[in-house]
């Protein structure tokens, strides 16, 4: 059994596109399909049911999905090990960055590192922070830089680095602006749910940090628009749409921040790396960079 056969299956598995798998490993179409041939003659059994354009695992392609992903997961490992004994800072960095990090936290931390190890190649991804956390743990990804989720996960190394404190904001003609320019007092967390909001996805991390602040209080999130972006956001916010919660450093001319009586909302950034796996080289040296510009 080797390893290609397995990448090909596991990217038809991830995708459930032989084109799309084809893309991805950068490999023509036939090439793909001859692979998993190969693999089924091998074990005997089918592994994908083929049914007009939708791929679909069968039972047998599921029990082999997790073994193949440990398999894969082990023999990377192992290859990153033996080339680490070399210490050279080379080769492939699989890193994940939520689009927020990575266009106001990370570009001056990337190029400052490009230009120390220009035989690294990395292999950046803008994901939600929730999917990074899912690449970290399956392997497919060797860290991620991204917000924090609200609990700890046993099989990873969570490192908080820096804090982002969020805002209520809207557009400088909103109501709630001008109510609390008129009363010139704090605003409740009551009167802010008589408006629409436009918020993160409910199943953010940060939507969730937002929403148990409501919850305590017993209130409901008057929730009218969501969108993953925080840039998104911004605009939506800025044209009127409702208010929101955005990091201090995007506060511009075109947003009012509200006085809410209310503790101030944190939410962690960080990295994130699996503790069973071997890191690179070029990891160990990306950590060693973020932790020299950690706040404090």
């Amino acid at each position: 059994m080797d390893t290609q056969s397995l990448q090909a299956f596991l990217a038809v598995a991830e995708t459930q596109s032989f084109s799309r798998a084809a893309e991805q490993l950068h490999l023509t179409q036939p090439a793909v399909s001859k692979r998993i041939a190969t693999l089924e003659d091998l074990l005997g059994t089918r592994l994908f049911d083929r049914i007009g354009r939708r791929i679909a695992l069968t039972e047998a392609g599921n029990v082999l999905l997790p073994k193949a992903q440990r398999i894969l997961f082990t023999v990377e490992d192992s290859r990153r090990a033996l080339a680490n004994l070399s210490g050279q800072v080379g080769g492939k960095l699989t890193l994940a960055t939520s689009h927020h990090i990575g266009l106001h936290r990370l570009p001056p931390l990337l190029k400052q590192y490009t230009q120390r190890h220009p035989e690294v190649a990395l292999d950046l991804h803008f994901l939600d922070s929730e999917l990074a956390y899912q690449g970290v743990m399956d392997g497919t990804l060797e860290m991620a830089i991204v917000t924090l989720a609200p609990h700890p996960v046993e099989q990873l190394q969570v490192v908080e680095l820096w804090r982002d404190r969020l805002c209520f904001v809207c557009a400088k003609d909103h109501p709630l602006a001008q109510r609390s320019r008129a009363d010139d007092k704090l605003l409740s967390l009551a009167e802010l749910c008589e408006v629409n909001c436009i918020l993160p996805g409910a199943k953010t991390f940060t939507r969730t940090l937002i929403g148990q602040r409501f919850e305590e209080a017993g209130l409901n999130l008057p929730v009218s628009m969501s969108t993953n972006y925080l840039e998104t956001l911004k605009m939506m916010c800025g044209v009127g749409l409702g208010w929101s919660l955005l990091p201090e450093k995007m506060l511009d001319s075109e947003l009012v921040a509200l006085p809410v009586d209310t503790a101030p909302i944190h939410r962690p950034l960080g990295y994130l790396v699996h503790n069973n796996r071997t890191l690179s080289n070029a990891a160990r040296k990306m950590i060693e960079q973020l932790e020299a510009n950690r706040e404090t």
